[in-house]
């Protein structure tokens, strides 16, 4: 299944996108797609729906974040092994884990608004995973049997707010700052998610074009592993690393984002992200 929101800010509605890509209305099924909805209880009354017997939604709607009920907005640093090698940096030998705040969290269509006193704006396009069941102390295993779902994650960094200290927060956790969407994409629909295609364009110019495969941790690895130090609940989300072709990458001058730039992301399987930077106005 492919789970959504749609709808202004504040005002989404549940969704459900069918086998043709059409918008179903969910709305008059459930309140909104949550921990709940996202359990394996809810997923199989999900399940049993025919899509086409839902509502048909005309137009053209914003989409939201594809669920509510964040509550940890966890990020994997360094997962990719081409990444690692742009960024002249060694393997690491564990996840390198971070937080993202969650009021960073974002639309998958809505802009990205460039911080104060920034100069540089990245991209990072990365696969999401969605925790439906609680994990702790999970081994790996059986680690998957823990995910709800994926979808798109663009982990857009703000470089010289990142590099100023040691911690990341600042350069991660801005507003808007943390994109999700456009849909959840079951698990059982994705059949290896470690053979996923994955996009990144700057106004059409591809930027980042690499595959899950060459993760150093794979998405079993990372649920088990933060697993072991941190309760993971329903909702909580993972961003599992970025393949190479970031900004501060670009060899011997890095480029970076400015107002007025669209990133376009898309990830196999899950739809197509796209957002235009705008500068920052009180």
């Amino acid at each position: 299944m492919k789970l959504c929101r749609y709808g202004k800010p504040g005002y989404e509605k549940p969704g459900m996108i069918d086998g043709e890509g059409k918008l179903r209305d969910l709305s008059k099924i459930v309140d909104n797609i949550g921990p709940n909805e996202l359990s394996p209880r809810g997923l199989k009354m999900l399940a049993r729906l025919k899509p086409d017997t839902l509502p048909l939604v005309n137009g053209n709607p914003r989409f939201g974040v594809p669920y509510v009920g964040i509550g940890k907005f966890v990020a994997i640093g360094l997962n990719y092994s081409d990444h690692a090698k742009e960024a002249g940096l060694p393997l690491p030998a564990e996840p390198i884990v971070f937080m993202k705040a969650t009021t960073c969290i974002s639309g998958p269509s809505d802009d990205v608004v460039q911080p104060k006193n920034s100069t540089k704006l990245d991209w990072e396009i990365e696969l999401g995973v969605v925790i439906g069941t609680t994990a702790r102390y999970v081994d790996e295993g059986s680690a998957l049997s823990h995910v709800a779902g994926y979808c798109i994650v663009n982990d857009v960094s703000e470089r010289s707010f990142q590099m100023a200290t040691s911690q990341w927060d600042k350069g991660k956790g801005f507003d808007t700052a943390g994109p999700i969407g456009p849909w959840l994409v079951t698990a059982d629909e994705i059949a290896d998610p470690q053979r996923l295609d994955m996009k990144l364009e700057v106004n059409g110019r591809v930027m980042q074009s690499g595959n899950t495969r060459t993760m150093v941790f794979n998405v079993a690895k990372i649920v088990s592993h933060v697993s072991q130090y941190m309760t993971l609940l329903p909702g909580d989300i993972i961003a599992t690393g970025t393949p190479p072709g970031v900004g501060l990458g670009i060899k011997p001058n890095p480029v970076f984002l400015k107002a007025g730039d669209v990133m376009t992301l898309t990830i196999e399987g899950l739809g197509q992200q796209r957002q235009k930077v705008v500068s920052y106005s009180a």
